[in-house]
This record gives C-alpha cells, structure tokens and sequence, in this order.
C-alpha cells in the first residue's frame, strides 16, 4: 500500500488494457514485481486452478503465489465460479488466508474476504473502505477518488501518479478523453 491507498492492477494491466496479456501468470508475477497489487480473475475447475476473465484461460500452479511472502496481502482474487470461492472459503482456507478474495457479477457492492474492504462497482457510491474499481469509465470526483482505501484500474500506474505527484483529477480525466477511454 503506497500513500495509504491501495493501487490494484486490474487483471495485471497497469498502463491501459493488454488483452493478449491480462491474467496471464508472466504478467501477473511482472506487475506484482513492480510493487502493484494485483486483481486476478480465478477459477477452480475439478481442484485445478486457472486465471482469465470469461472463461478458464490459463493453468495455474497457485503455489507460486502462496509461498511467496512477497505478495501476501497484495493479491485480490476475483472468484469466478462457485468452486473457486467455496475452495478458497472453506476447504483451503488456510491457505488463501493472506489473500483477498470476492465474488461478485454485476453487484453495486461485495465485500472482500479478509479485511471486509467493500469491492465497488463502477459510478457506485464510494466509502473509507472502499475499493473503487474502474474509475477512469465512472463518474468519479477527485474527492471520491481521496476518500476511497483503494482503486482498482487498468490504468493503475496513472492514478499512483496523480497521489504521487500530485497531477489533479482534470487533468487525468483529459488524458482518458484524448486517448478514447471515457
């Protein structure tokens, strides 16, 4: 966490989205190297694991995530299916217990398994603990984005940049717009 704010890479991406790239492990793992925390879309299909977003992509070993210290508590897994959240919950739940885990489809609102941040939908009403997801396709003011724990984007390196340099929320705002984002 960087300025008292968690700065989430959705599905890895950190400068725009990479489709060809995203929830793949590789770009997982480079993201996580740079220091983001990162939103990754799981599945558990058969107690075989895999990343992507429609559908099971990737095969994944999960190990390589739950021994490295390095990433506890920087992983937010996005459940999504019934087997992937229930495995997490209760039959393993030890060992994704320095994990973020949620389910979640086109809900307002969900809460995240750990910490009990409140994972929230696009132009939906933002609290203290809110982890604000895909702001540059929202409505968001600069106060909301100040007042929210976190933001989930895939433009996530942008965002760090406007609380660390201070950059306003125009101007971000104009640089979606020139680029076709919002």
């Amino acid at each position: 966490m960087r300025f008292n704010k968690f700065f989430i890479a959705h599905r890895g991406n950190i400068n725009g989205r990479n489709i060809k790239r995203e929830n793949s492990p590789d770009y997982i793992k480079e993201t996580l190297d740079k220091g983001y925390d990162v939103e990754i879309d799981v599945w558990c299909i058969d107690n075989e694991w895999y990343f992507g977003h429609d559908k099971p992509q990737y095969k994944v070993d999960l190990k390589m995530f739950i021994y490295e210290k390095k990433y506890d508590n920087r992983i937010w897994f996005h459940c999504k299916n019934f087997e992937s959240l229930y495995t997490m919950n209760y039959k393993h739940s030890l060992l994704f217990n320095q994990f973020e885990y949620f389910w979640h489809e086109n809900d307002n609102f969900t809460l995240t398994s750990k910490r009990k941040y409140i994972w929230t939908y696009p132009n939906k009403k933002i609290s203290k603990t809110s982890i604000c997801v895909l702001p540059e396709i929202s409505n968001y003011t600069e106060k909301d984005l100040n007042l929210c724990k976190g933001i989930c984007s895939d433009y996530i390196s942008k965002y760090e940049k406007m609380f660390k340099d201070k950059i306003s929320y125009i101007t971000l705002n104009r640089f979606f717009k020139l680029n076709k984002i919002i």
